[in-house]
């Protein structure tokens, strides 16, 4: 199934609000609403739409400290790798966990509620995950750009 400039906008508009009626989903595309359903219902079928969910806030929500979080692991081989990931998978608080390339081998982001909720995911559990030889955090201060992944993957098609 290929991707149009209509899927890019009902993928957009659903991205932005996933609430939106069919049928401002559809006046935004240019379509009826039953060719707008059977649209979505394609997107979705193909996993290029694969859920819809609410954006929260996370400072009204008491979490105001995010931590990135660079960990490098004493060996690289397979089973080390899936040990680690097992036992991040475990840990509350981690809302991503990323292999990367260059001098670290994960990248954690951390939500918080404050230093002393980031102090002890330190001690109770970062400091204890398997194969770990360094550790090392910074904290965001300001967020200066933010941007959804449908933006950067859907917007310049668009404009």
């Amino acid at each position: 199934m290929q991707i149009d400039v209509i899927d890019r906008k009902i993928m957009m508009a659903l991205a932005e609000n996933a609430r939106m009626s069919v049928s401002d989903v559809a006046a935004g595309a240019g379509l009826s609403q039953s060719a707008c359903t059977r649209r979505i219902q394609a997107l979705e079928a193909s996993g290029r739409i694969r859920g819809y969910a609410a954006r929260l806030g996370r400072r009204r929500l008491g979490f105001h400290v995010t931590a990135l979080v660079d960990i490098t692991l004493g060996t690289q081989v397979d089973e080390d790798l899936a040990a680690f990931e097992r036992a991040i998978a475990e840990i509350d608080g981690i809302v991503e966990c990323m292999l990367v390339s260059g001098a670290q081998d994960y990248r954690l982001k951390i939500l918080c509620r404050d230093l002393d909720d980031y102090e002890r995911l330190h001690r109770e559990h970062l400091g204890r995950l398997p194969n770990v030889l360094t550790i090392s955090s910074s904290f965001v201060l300001r967020s200066v750009k933010t941007r959804s992944e449908a933006d950067a993957m859907l917007a310049p098609a668009i404009r």
